[in-house]
């Protein structure tokens, strides 16, 4: 197992992509460890790993956030957030933030949410007289709201993997959302008050009611998606479907942004995205497999409740101990590896999953933008054009406010119940 683990750090290290990590891995302690009656096995795992209903609603949001960037339905959000918070103080600011928390409850990846807004909102950051450093930073720290506002594609993951209701889940997200966003806000009001920066022009009523008007059939996405699974019309994986399914009728009936030509490429983006996503859960199922077969993730149990029977103190532990893990590997296959290991411990300390899995997945989101291994900061730096040494000290305040906000939701469990409490009463 020592010789598998130094492969893994050095994997890491040279910046192999985290799925040949998990993969290689895996094999090799296979090997190392003279188990080759193991080896038939792994493909059998790799399979079983992505055998879940539940996965479906990935590849079908995913599809969703492609119809509408090409249906004209992103740029809509994104202008009526400007109309209504775009005279402020550190305005464009605070359409970024507004932007992603549209968009979140359509998308739900922050990858793919930092990678959509780096390419739109910096360069007009940029051009309104703020730095770009500032400007990427934001973009990537407001793109944390994609796994936490629903849907989640972690919180699709963390149900499938704890037996969670992913409905559930995703009413637990909201307030949590809204209050990490709510905190990117006030740095923002904080640093351009200090700054002094100017306040622009601002809309008229009748500019307002023209760009919500203009916005209202884009804003049916997340309603019909958070509607139809409160009242239980149909399940997550069933109103990611609908959500294809009406993304592609405004793209062509509403905006008429969307044509026939427009569907190879949609496809085909759905397509990678989703193959990467998928072999990337199927790795880390046979990486947990392996951690299973050691026993790992019994010894570590066993460790965590010698440490402590305090709830308070396991929680701060775990806290800390995702958010080291979250600087070295990818959000999904730490969530997949790990969520076996603490979900038998949740009972020991009277700690609900799905208060649990909003703090897991926040927490593994917020590592997204810590560095050496954070996929956020890569995507800000390359997309944004900012040196990533320059983009990372940018980044400091963002990831103060987000790790108050999860010290908050961790240990504030109503925060995230409440909602579920009172919608499944």
């Amino acid at each position: 197992m020592l010789a598998a683990l130094i492969i893994f750090i050095i994997l890491l290290l040279l910046q192999v992509p985290i799925a040949f990590v998990l993969g290689i891995t895996t094999i090799s302690y296979i090997i190392l460890s003279n188990n080759l009656g193991l080896l038939p096995t792994a493909p059998q795992r790799l399979y079983s790993g992505l055998e879940s209903y539940g996965l479906l609603a990935i590849p079908l949001f995913m599809l969703a956030g492609e119809l509408m960037n090409s249906g004209g339905i992103t740029k809509r959000l994104i202008h009526f957030s400007k109309t209504i918070v775009g005279h402020f103080r550190g305005g464009l600011a605070y359409v970024n933030v507004v932007s992603n928390m549209l968009l979140a409850s359509i998308i739900g990846s922050a990858t793919a949410q930092i990678a959509m807004m780096s390419r739109t909102m910096v360069p007009a950051m940029e051009k309104e007289g703020y730095s770009r450093e500032f400007s990427a930073s934001t973009t990537a720290a407001a793109g944390l709201l994609g796994p936490i506002i629903p849907p989640s594609m972690l919180f699709i993951i963390y149900g499938v993997s704890s037996g969670a209701s992913i409905g559930t889940m995703f009413l637990a997200g909201i307030l949590p959302g809204l209050i990490l966003g709510l905190s990117i806000i006030l740095l923002i009001a904080y640093t351009g008050k200090k700054q002094q920066w100017q306040s622009s022009e601002r809309a008229s009523l009748s500019k307002i009611g023209r760009s919500f008007i203009e916005v209202i059939p884009a804003l049916l996405v997340p309603v019909i998606i958070i509607a139809g699974i409160l009242s239980g019309i149909f399940t997550p994986t069933e109103s990611a479907a609908i959500a294809c399914v009406v993304a592609l009728l405004i793209g062509f009936f509403f905006y008429r942004e969307l044509t026939i030509k427009d569907l190879p490429k949609v496809i085909i983006n759905t397509t990678i995205t989703t193959a990467t996503i998928t072999m990337l859960i199927a790795m880390a199922n046979l990486f947990g497999w392996m951690l299973s077969f050691e026993q790992i993730p019994q010894a570590i149990a066993e460790w965590m409740v010698s440490l402590t029977e305090n709830p308070i103190i396991f929680l701060l532990l775990v806290n800390i101990f995702l958010l080291l893990i979250g600087m070295v590997m990818d959000g999904i296959a730490a969530l997949i590896i790990l969520v076996p290991i603490f979900t038998p411990l949740l009972a020991n300390f009277n700690i609900d999953p799905v208060h649990f899995g909003v703090i897991i997945c926040l927490n593994l989101t917020i590592g997204l933008l810590t560095p050496p291994v954070g996929a956020g900061l890569y995507i800000a730096s390359a997309l944004g054009q900012v040196k990533l040494e320059q983009l990372t000290k940018a980044i400091w305040p963002f990831l103060i406010v987000s790790l108050a906000s999860l010290l908050m939701i961790t240990y504030w469990p109503d925060l995230v119940l409440w909602l579920p409490t009172i919608m499944n009463n």
